[in-house]
């Protein structure tokens, strides 16, 4: 893929963020998981025409909002990248009624009830040792598996410009208690 991909994610409380950035900022890493997010649609199905927007943001629309917890860092089986599980039923349900809406004509793997919601922190790359990190990050944030869960009432558009690139936040879209509260749905002048 050459062009720009999209994902539709959750974004975790700002204070999470910051510490991520900064654990991630001390270790020098660059890749596509700068900005800290939890998928809940990830690019398959999510042309660059936008042509399943309308259908997204229906099932947006129709969700109520989502908790979530975190918990310690861990490292996915295959050594692809350094993440924070993220506990729950609400991302995956999420996940499930994106995939309905949009009806991708192909999926991945990791797509479906199986789907592993998380926060990736660093992702596998040549010359990086995510096993060594990993006693670091568990460090700094082993306080989050004891707080309260957390409620999302949006889900952010990201946006990846292509190859080499990261996915940054373009849009936030309301799940259902907030586009009526809203009362229009369009978030994309909202900080």
């Amino acid at each position: 893929m050459s062009g720009p991909s999209y994902l539709l994610a959750l974004l975790p409380p700002d204070d999470v963020t910051e510490r991520v950035v900064r654990w991630r900022e001390r270790h020098g890493l660059h890749d596509a998981a700068a900005v800290p997010h939890i998928t809940v649609k990830a690019r398959s199905g999510l042309d660059a025409d936008m042509d399943w927007q309308a259908a997204a943001q229906a099932a947006l629309a129709n969700h109520r909002p989502i908790t979530f917890s975190f918990r310690a860092a861990r490292i996915f089986p295959r050594g692809q990248a350094l993440y924070l599980p993220v506990l729950g039923r609400g991302p995956v349900d999420l996940h499930l009624a994106l995939l309905d809406a949009i009806r991708p004509a192909q999926r991945f793997g990791y797509e479906g009830p199986q789907m592993q919601p998380h926060l990736s922190v660093a992702l596998a790359r040549r010359g990086l040792d995510l096993a060594a990190l990993l006693p670091d990050l568990q460090a700094e944030v082993a306080d989050l598996a004891e707080r309260p869960p957390h409620t999302a009432h949006q889900v952010a558009l990201m946006r990846k410009p292509g190859p080499g690139g990261f996915y940054a936040v373009v849009d936030r879209w309301p799940l259902g208690e907030e586009k009526q509260r809203e009362g229009t749905g369009l978030l994309g002048a909202q900080p």
